[in-house]
């Protein structure tokens, strides 16, 4: 059942063989910590996920939530798992002891992340939303909100959401028509009605803070006069107690795809002309507090759709080698062949061999960039802080974006492999397809990450931000040289980062002429073709720190005898398996991305041109 998240093998080669998790213990921040104490979270909470939330998965989907009188019910089995999250200390791994965090290094918390959450979004929502609702109070809140919020919060005992979106509203967030009016003491009056609150309203925890979005009355149109307020479901007394309920309903809860014990709320707030909020930073700078927790929202939305893909092929993988199907291709015309397992069938390891090296990519990638935040809070000067935090910020709409589709490709490949049982309930891959969908949606829909990324991104500084990704790139590319039969990996890498690097530079461009539509339209291909890339670089890193352990482990034996000694070494199986990975990436699927950056170039006007009336409809 454990290797149903996260491959714990996969897990440890990351952390420590491709970032080197145990450096980290040379800084001052994380002196007092070892390599055993990391080893030691992780392995909490693997055993945790595995004993106590994977278990929640099928009531949570089949029974769901229970609403009545505008209050919602989780199901029952949450109770005790919540309880538990709360007494580990797991909703703020990463922050001060001193406020209730565990003051872990963020690389060590996205492992032990991978099985809290992988394990049941759903479940492990509770304490995601949570951690960002507190950490804008954290940064943005005055002494006197920090004392009355961050410890209940960063505890558990209260919950926390993101309140953003309006019906008439959408995505465009500007057009918000909730209302916030000053009051003699300090306080707003909140008017307004918002829609897809995840945690908006449950039974886990005695208070919900919402972090809800309004317009101050004579505040300018657009974001530039929105403005940010704590409302507590329950106000909170300046002494931390709490007092009257504020008037916060919920009036309702979607009927979704998936996620079903995940309670998407509908929120009123003021029906009743009394509900209450607190100035959470600056009048009209709402934005740019809320676009702190969402961009803590993406990256964490995008790591879970490695969750997803990660669960889905492990899955996937242990059905090929028990299910018995078929007869070996070199015995078909023997009817007296036994049944093989289907693993040995040369398509179903087509498809896993995607899933695999889309799982280990993302893995990387995603904990590459938690390595980032630990490496710009180490930085022992500003120029370096702003280098990593500019990385940081361009790869968080890709991260977003890539990997939640890819995570959720992996699913439906996961469905294909079971063949007509994943398409049933009995299995649990058909589960994991539903819930993974709103990833792509959830905190900025994909479309918009792509735009974010040409229309924002992509010209940060210039350009120089992109370039040092790039540069990024080549360092490993150094490294694949020097190592055994990765020459020409390496070479073919090198192409597509310069070829990557011609299209950025045509694309950005075309979207600043009169053209940039054409270019617009092009965003998500060429969102595509970035995550494609660093999918590349993510597994010849891999490769290239693997392969000197796999030439150590062999020796110098060919054919039969290497083959015999790495099924016999779960090591040198390991490592074989990520030379594997990168060579059927760059050989197979690398080639069909430069086609896609020619077909950018090409710079077809057809989406932009095609008159309205041709769609049809």
């Amino acid at each position: 059942m454990a290797q149903q998240i996260a491959d714990r093998r996969d897990v440890d080669f990351v952390l420590y063989e491709q970032f080197d998790a145990e450096s980290l213990t040379q800084h001052e921040r994380y002196r007092d910590m070892n390599r055993k104490m990391f080893d030691m979270v992780v392995s909490e909470a693997r055993n945790f996920s595995i004993k106590e939330i994977l278990p929640l998965n099928e009531e949570g989907d089949r029974v769901g939530l229970a609403f009545e009188n505008n209050q919602v019910r989780v199901p029952e089995s949450f109770h005790r798992a919540y309880r538990l999250l709360c007494e580990g200390e797991w909703i703020a791994m990463t922050e001060d002891p001193e406020i209730g965090g565990q003051g872990l290094p963020h690389l060590i918390a996205q492992a032990a992340a991978e099985y809290i959450v992988g394990a049941d979004f759903s479940f492990g929502a509770h304490g995601f939303a949570t951690h960002g609702a507190a950490k804008m109070i954290e940064v943005f809140g005055t002494g006197k909100q920090k004392e009355m919020f961050l410890s209940n919060m960063y505890s558990g005992r209260w919950g926390g959401t993101m309140v953003l979106t309006e019906a008439e509203a959408g995505s465009d967030v500007g057009n918000l028509s909730t209302t916030a009016t000053r009051n003699p003491d300090g306080t707003y009056n909140i008017t307004g009605n918002k829609i897809f609150i995840t945690n908006g309203e449950h039974d886990l925890t005695e208070n919900i803070i919402h972090p809800v979005l309004a317009r101050i009355e004579g505040a300018t149109a657009g974001t530039k006069g929105i403005s940010l307020f704590i409302v507590p479901k329950i106000w909170v007394n300046e002494d931390g107690s709490l007092g009257e309920p504020n008037d916060v309903v919920c009036t309702g809860i979607e009927e979704k795809l998936g996620l079903h014990a995940s309670p998407t709320c509908q929120l009123a707030f003021g029906g009743k002309g009394n509900c209450r909020g607190l100035l959470l930073g600056e009048e009209n700078k709402g934005m740019r507090v809320m676009f702190h927790m969402m961009n803590e929202a993406r990256l964490g939305v995008g790591a879970l759709g490695l969750f997803n893909a990660s669960c889905a092929y492990l899955y996937a993988v242990n059905y090929a080698k028990e299910r018995l199907q078929g007869r070996d291709l070199s015995e078909m015309m023997n009817k007296d062949a036994p049944q093989i397992p289907i693993i040995r069938h040369p398509d179903v390891r087509r498809m896993l061999m995607w899933m695999k090296v889309h799982a280990e990519g993302m893995r990387s990638f995603v904990y590459y960039v938690a390595h980032l935040f630990d490496r710009t809070e180490c930085a022992g000067d500003e120029e370096e802080r702003t280098r990593l935090q500019d990385l940081v910020d361009l790869l968080t709409p890709v991260i977003k974006s890539y990997c939640t589709d890819r995570g959720f490709e992996c699913t439906v490949q996961a469905i294909q492999c079971y063949g007509g049982y994943g398409y049933t309930r009995d299995y649990p891959v058909e589960r994991l397809m539903r819930d993974s969908k709103i990833n792509s949606i959830y905190e900025g829909t994909n479309g918009i990450q792509a735009m974010d990324l040409l229309g924002r991104k992509l010209g940060m500084k210039k350009g120089a931000v992109f370039m040092d990704l790039l540069g990024e790139m080549q360092k490993t590319v150094s490294a694949a040289r020097q190592a055994p039969g990765l020459e020409g990996s390496a070479e073919k890498m090198e192409n597509a980062v310069n070829q990557l690097g011609n299209l950025a530079m045509h694309i950005g461009k075309t979207a600043s002429s009169e053209n940039f539509r054409v270019a617009f339209a092009h965003s998500m291909p060429f969102m595509d073709v970035v995550g494609d890339t660093i999918m590349a670089w993510m597994l010849l890193w891999r490769a290239a720190v693997a392969a000197p352990k796999l030439e150590k482990a062999v020796g110098r034996a060919e054919g039969e005898a290497r083959a015999e000694k790495i099924r016999k070494n779960k090591n040198a199986a390991f490592y074989e398996g990520q030379l594997q990975s990168a060579a059927y990436f760059i050989e197979s699927l690398l080639p069909l991305t430069l086609g896609r950056i020619q077909s950018i170039q090409a710079d077809c006007r057809a989406v932009v041109d095609i008159p309205e009336v041709s769609f049809g409809g």
